[in-house]
């Protein structure tokens, strides 16, 4: 931090204490967060490690920018010039072989993938043979280079081992042997035997094929509709001729070997050059006997590669020297019983045996039948072993990768001590490489493919116990490769260690051989070759260790080690240090290409039992990201295919089938499980089934939610979050379709979040039924419906539903209808007083009908003569036996299907328009309640101050006025409202009167008659609803029924009948019945308890209990029917209102008269 210290500052300058301060606190804070970035980039990866993640990448192979010419310099130009030649002919093999690997074979591979059996649309087979008609022709170009090269191997060697004894040699070539020159012409061979088997496995390539073949020929026979000029078919189809015959008919190895190799025009003889012919056969043998001694053995490591680049080598040197070693043929073939197959790339599997026979059937005939025959059921016995040793293989292969991966981690983890540098890094060499590292990477998978592609191959059914055990490999694998992933820093720097101790100890053994070599003074051009070799092999030591100079140093010492330079106990112990620093070397290709599982495309089928299985064994669940970074190795592969319009289409159709594999047996499956275990928890007292742990057995599905997210292409799948998203939506969705089950489900997420982690969303529903209940405006709608389903309460207000299908009954009161006015507005009030209305006519038009009934009208009259003769002998009351035998004569006219007589239904039509006057009368306590609610925030309702005024007086805007004006009107329509309160009983006593009172109508005026029977026979039915109330069937059960009090009530003010009704004396003529039977009962009681009938006794006991439950009922009915006749002012009278109303009018009369003089005298003063 520099200050500068200008005129203006006056020193001395001093910086404040606070200041300070602050600046020692930011710098802790600093220090702390360069620490957590530190700590995030130390060398330990996080459980997601997918190399796609790592934003930095280590390619530890080594590279430098020297070419050929420059590493290959000594004195001896023609040894330079040979192991040029052979270097850069070695390069050339190894860039092809490269170049097969990442472009060829995939494009191929993938052809005809990624489209659906079932959405093939006609055509389309041709259009992507049409796009991969290019690609084949970039393959026919690449197999011609091939055979160039092969004839150049070929002319180059045969130069050097030339058996014209006339012909000047080139370098003295008796003791030389350049093994590696013939490894490599085997691995090029090898890339044409792959591309020829892949054709031959392409069945969907062939038949797309023949299809554009013949859609060349419709194209031919009508050019002009598809406008393609003439001229430029002709060369088209000869194209594609040329590369049928080249490529597709599985001829592509067999037209290399059968080349002619002699070409006067190179003055190089081949065919009949026998050293030639010797070395080749020579060096045969010696590959094929350090593959034999280490194929299929636990040391194995690219040997069954070496053994398929010896069988080419074998049918070349057969097709081009037509002799055949037995002896070598036999043993070669006596290898299919070890290694029945050889897995070339992917799902291509090889089985040498057939190659052998068909490519050298010279050789095949002199073998015996039966030797052949038991090679080939060998694979069905190899199959049945592996699939029997698979089990105990996992086993073992898991304790030996578990244990190397904890020697990984302790090795990398020590620091180096100078004094044991080299025991420390022989000691790391050997985890990477010999121990086991490599060596069990390829060993597994090696397994894998063989066994896997075998079975596909042979068509045989696998087990589900092997799918599972080669699913465990692949974890494996993985593991293996992860492990070295994980401490690829370490391992970095450990590798260039390596490699330099590894150069150092060839380098001392070189040196020793060069002291030998120049210690003897005998010189010779031979001599001199052994020395230039020797020199070369120094220099290209000493240097990073490339490719290029490993290949250089390999071919100078096929020179350098005649003439005995080196001891056997030297040459061992220096061919393994090569061997070792070309693994070192190529470390991380060597893991990433042994634990490459881009194969498991063509088995993905095994994924669902292996996703079942992780689904059982919820236990280890984090195994998972093994198999979707395994799954995700074939990506780059596909990155090549060529018969799509984009490579991401079959990327994308790959995608979507793992996913929908991946949500069908684990995702789904673990959602429902995990459901079901909350809702059987939350029901426990259902008792729905046994859930006894150590009964049922119990599966921790807890494992799955502590995984880390799994990357899959551009995606994470989060199991956890997938589940709570799963459960929420549910949750929501069942809550808002039951709300009552609000509880339930509030419940099921606490227990998830107990048992399982799982963070739940809040539903935010509401906790309880909402309180708008049915709307007023369908209630309007659907009257006639609603008072027959409903059942009024009286002195709370309320509607109850009579029956329902659902667990719960519906119920109407004030609040809901109070809400229901706040939503649509208090003009519905007078709609619904309309509708009633509208209602009530229809109703009392068949009221009027049954009273007009000649059965029912003759009764009535009849009675009411009878209590008009007799009520002085009654004592003025009504006769309770007379109601009863109205109520039980009804009967005789006649029931309904359901057992309902003609008064019970009039008493139902009754309690119907009751019940509207009761809705009638909520609407008006609705209205009241949503207007109080609305004014309550007025302090004062008699004192309300003018807002209009008030704003005009500060000189406020006219928006402001006009909404100071606006909110004067609100609060004067509010203070109406609800001070008033419309009358709106006294208007349908008002509508409806006239018309009940008027002559026409006489026969209504026996209503008051009927009334009694009707009392008698509500309070039956009342008490039968009740009874129900207790039983299991509750059909017709209810507590309540005020509607009929309400209806009686109404009717009788419409027909002014209050004081005839009273003249009755009915419910005190019911009590003084009812006590009379009561005080009976009591006396025999008292009577019997002496006589100790306990069986009488028990039925006076019952009578008694009957005769209270229907005193009380008739009691209930007379409070409420007193009730409702307060609504109608059942005190006065029609008369007595007629007076009341002329007095008012008179007395208004008169105000306004008194007010108009008052204002004419004023007027005059």
């Amino acid at each position: 931090m520099i200050i500068l210290l200008g005129e203006h500052l006056h020193p001395p300058y001093e910086i404040p204490l606070m200041t300070l301060k602050n600046y020692s606190k930011f710098l802790e804070e600093y220090t702390s967060q360069l620490k957590g970035i530190e700590e995030a980039l130390d060398d330990s990866i996080g459980d997601v490690w997918d190399f796609t993640l790592d934003p930095i990448a280590l390619k530890l192979l080594p590279y430098e920018q020297s070419s050929l010419l420059e590493l290959i310099k000594t004195d001896n130009k023609v040894l330079n010039k040979v192991i040029t030649v052979y270097a850069a002919l070695c390069s050339e093999v190894k860039k092809l072989k490269y170049e097969a690997e990442t472009k060829f074979y995939s494009g191929l591979l993938y052809y005809g993938e990624g489209v659906s059996d079932t959405s093939v649309v006609e055509g389309e087979s041709q259009i992507q043979m049409g796009r991969f008609i290019s690609f084949l022709q970039e393959l026919s170009c690449f197999v011609s280079r091939c055979y160039e090269v092969v004839v150049s191997i070929v002319h180059q060697l045969a130069a050097l081992y030339n058996s014209n004894k006339g012909a000047t040699k080139i370098i003295e070539s008796s003791g030389v042997h350049f093994q590696v020159m013939y490894e490599h012409l085997g691995e090029l061979l090898v890339v044409l035997l792959t591309l020829d088997e892949i054709m031959e496995n392409h069945g969907t390539l062939k038949d797309h094929w023949k299809m554009y073949k013949r859609l060349l020929k419709s194209v031919h026979h009508n050019p002009g509709k598809f406008s393609i000029p003439e001229e430029k078919l002709k060369p088209f189809e000869k194209l594609l001729l040329k590369l049928e015959g080249q490529l597709l008919d599985g001829m592509i190895l067999q037209a290399c070997v059968e080349q002619r190799f002699d070409d006067p025009g190179e003055g190089v003889a081949v065919a009949k050059n026998s050293a030639f012919a010797e070395e080749f056969a020579f060096n045969i043998r010696t590959i094929f006997a350090n593959v034999e001694s280490k194929i299929g053995e636990p040391s194995e490591i690219d040997q069954r590669d070496k053994y398929a680049g010896v069988c080419g080598l074998f049918v070349l040197h057969f097709h081009i020297f037509r002799s055949v070693d037995k002896k070598l043929y036999k043993a070669m073939l006596d290898i299919c019983k070890k290694v029945p197959a050889v897995t070339l790339i992917a799902n291509i599997i090889w089985f040498p045996d057939a190659f052998l026979t068909a490519k050298v059937p010279a050789a095949a005939k002199l073998m015996d039948k039966k030797s052949l025959q038991a090679i080939r059921a060998q694979r069905d016995a190899y199959l049945q072993q592996r699939a029997q040793t698979l089990t105990k293989d996992v086993q073992s292969y898991y304790v030996f990768v578990t244990s190397w991966m904890m020697k990984m981690e302790s090795i990398l983890s020590k620091e180096h001590k100078n004094d044991k540098l080299a025991e420390d890094l022989n000691s790391r060499c050997n985890v990477f490489v010999q121990v086991s590292g490599i060596l069990y990477a390829y060993s597994i998978s090696t397994i894998i493919k063989t066994t896997m592609n075998m079975y596909m191959s042979m068509q045989r059914p696998m087990t589900k116990t092997s799918v599972k055990a080669l699913c465990r490999l692949v974890e494996l694998l993985k593991a293996v490769e992860h492990t070295f992933h994980r401490r690829s820093m370490v391992v970095a720097d450990s590798v260039s260690h390596i490699t330099q101790q590894l150069q150092s100890q060839a380098l001392n053994a070189i040196g020793m051989a060069k002291k030998r070599v120049i210690s003897d003074k005998k010189y010779s051009e031979q001599r001199l070759d052994v020395l230039s070799s020797l020199v070369l092999a120094e220099n290209a030591l000493n240097g990073p260790s490339t490719k290029e100079r490993r290949l250089v140093v390999s071919l100078a010492l096929c020179v350098g080690t005649q003439l005995k330079t080196f001891k056997d106990e030297e040459l061992l112990p220096l061919q393994l240090v090569l061997k070792k620093l070309d693994l070192i070397s190529e470390l991380s290709e060597r893991v990433k290409l042994q634990c490459d599982c881009s194969f498991l495309y063509w088995h993905r089928a095994v994924f669902p039992i292996y996703l079942d299985d992780v689904y059982d064994n919820a236990v280890d669940a984090a195994r998972i990201h093994y198999m979707f970074s395994a799954l995700r190795d074939s990506v780059p592969t596909m990155l090549h295919a060529k018969h799509m319009e984009s490579c991401d289409q079959l990327l994308e159709s790959y995608d979507k089938e793992i996913m929908d594999v991946f949500n069908e047996h684990l995702l789904d499956k673990l959602c429902k499980e995990i459901e079901k275990d909350l809702r059987l928890s939350v029901h426990t007292h259902l008792k729905l089934d046994d859930r006894n742990p150590f009964k049922v057995g119990m599966k921790d599905l807890a494992h799955f939610f502590s995984l880390k997210p799994i990357r899959f292409f551009n995606r994470f799948i989060h199991i956890k979050a997938y589940v709570t998203h799963y459960l929420d939506k549910t949750f929501y969705n069942l809550t808002t379709v039951a709300l009552h089950d609000w509880a339930t489900y509030s419940e099921m997420r606490n227990l998830a979040t107990q048992r399982y982690g799982l963070t739940m969303t809040e539903a935010h529903l509401p906790s309880q039924t909402l309180e708008q209940g049915l709307d007023v405006l369908e209630i309007m709608r659907n009257i006639h419906v609603f008072v027959s389903r409903y059942l009024y309460n009286l002195n709370n207000q309320i509607f109850i539903e009579k029956a329902s299908n659902n667990k719960h009954l519906n119920t109407i009161n004030i609040r809901h209808i109070a809400n229901s006015i706040r939503t649509h507005g208090t003009g519905i009030m007078n709609t619904t007083v309309n509708f009633t209305y509208q209602f009530l006519r229809k109703k009392f038009y068949i009221f009027s009908q049954f009273m007009y009934d000649e059965h029912i009208k003759s009764r009535l009259i009849k009675d009411i003569r009878f209590f008009r003769e007799t009520k002085d002998q009654s004592d003025q009351k009504y006769p309770f036996e007379r109601a009863e035998k109205f109520n039980r004569g009804i009967r005789k006219l006649g029931i309904t299907p359901d057992g309902q007589s003609y008064l019970d239904q009039f008493r139902q039509l009754i309690s119907q328009i009751g019940n509207a006057m009761g809705y009638v009368r909520m609407i008006r306590s609705g209205g009241l309640h949503c207007c109080s609610s609305a004014i309550r925030f007025v302090p004062d309702l008699e004192d309300i101050v003018n807002f209009e005024e008030l704003v005009k007086e500060e000189g406020l805007s006219e928006d402001t006025q006009r909404a100071g004006s606006v909110l004067d009107s609100v609060l004067g329509d509010l203070t109406s409202n609800s001070a008033e309160g419309t009358e709106y009983f006294k208007m349908l006593v008002g509508v409806f009167a006239p018309e009940f009172r008027s002559a026409k109508n006489m026969h209504l005026r026996n209503f008051y008659m009927i009334v009694p029977p009707l009392t008698v026979n509500f309070v039956e039915h009342s008490i039968s609803c009740k009874e129900k109330l207790n039983k299991k069937n509750k059909n017709g059960a209810a507590f309540t029924d005020d509607g009929f009090a309400m209806g009686v009530a109404y009717i009788l003010k419409l027909l002014d009948q209050y004081l005839e009704f009273d003249s009755l004396h009915w419910f005190q003529a019911v009590r003084d019945k009812y006590k009379k039977e009561l005080n009976a009962v009591a006396k025999e009681q008292n009577v019997q308890s002496a006589g100790q009938d306990e069986k009488l006794l028990q039925t006076m006991n019952l009578t008694q209990k009957r005769l209270d439950i229907y005193l009380q009922e008739f009691e209930l009915l007379y409070f409420s029917l007193s009730s409702a006749r307060i609504f109608f002012r059942a005190d006065k009278t029609a008369a007595e209102e007629t007076q009341e109303k002329k007095d008012k009018e008179e007395a208004a009369k008169a105000e306004g008269a008194s007010d108009g003089s008052t204002s004419s005298e004023q007027a005059l003063k």
